[in-house]
């Protein structure tokens, strides 16, 4: 393993992953993570905070080091990790993220963990396919974002290997492609909307690009 990604212990068993830009981390990420831990049977949510999130605009991004400051501050939880793992392998992709992390941690059961937000606009990610066939992901209940996630192609086309919420705590030992939507209680927490009540402007622009 390299020293860089060295927890100062064994490694967890079972981790989900929960990675963003956290511009700025929020009480709905906290949210997630707590009902992740709980509902999927984890060890330990690690979230890995991106040097620059390809899905987001530069403009309006705050350093890493800030962002990963804030994030520390509002998790403080002994079993939520922050992380900046993708500027410490070098990747941008998540598809890319992921297999370096198995690779790195054989043992580790990981569980990629996201909301139904991002369900809606995943097939826009590099390789978003290979990254369900890499391991378990979690799919979160996330306010006006469900039934659209639930409707996009992803979901449908795997829908044949979509797991019972009430069998979500075994999610990562199932044989990916496997996946589970968990219609846990809504957090309206946004990070585009607290940006955007801090902005003079109170908008946000970028180009779709692939995460």
């Amino acid at each position: 393993m390299p020293a860089a990604l060295r927890l100062g212990a064994p490694p967890p068993r079972r981790v989900g992953l929960l990675g963003g830009s956290f511009n700025p981390a929020h009480e709905g990420h906290l949210h997630i993570s707590l009902e992740a831990l709980k509902r999927l049977d984890l060890d330990q949510v690690w979230w890995l905070v991106a040097p620059q999130n390809p899905l987001k605009p530069v403009r309006g991004m705050a350093p890493l080091a800030k962002r990963l400051a804030a994030a520390r501050r509002l998790a403080r939880h002994p079993r939520i990790k922050v992380l900046d793992l993708e500027a410490r392998l070098g990747t941008r992709y998540t598809v890319d993220t992921v297999t370096a992390l198995q690779r790195i941690f054989p043992r580790t059961r990981f569980v990629f963990i996201m909301g139904a937000d991002i369900l809606a606009q995943i097939r826009h990610w590099k390789h978003w396919q290979r990254v369900f066939a890499l391991l378990p992901i979690a799919v979160l209940a996330r306010p006006t974002y469900c039934f659209k996630g639930l409707a996009e192609l992803p979901a449908q086309r795997y829908a044949h290997r979509r797991v019972a919420a009430d069998a979500a705590r075994s999610l990562a030992d199932k044989t990916p492609p496997a996946w589970a939507f968990l219609p846990i209680k809504l957090d309206v927490h946004s990070a585009t909307e607290i940006r955007s009540q801090a902005s003079p402007t109170g908008k946000a622009r970028g180009r779709r690009k692939q995460r």
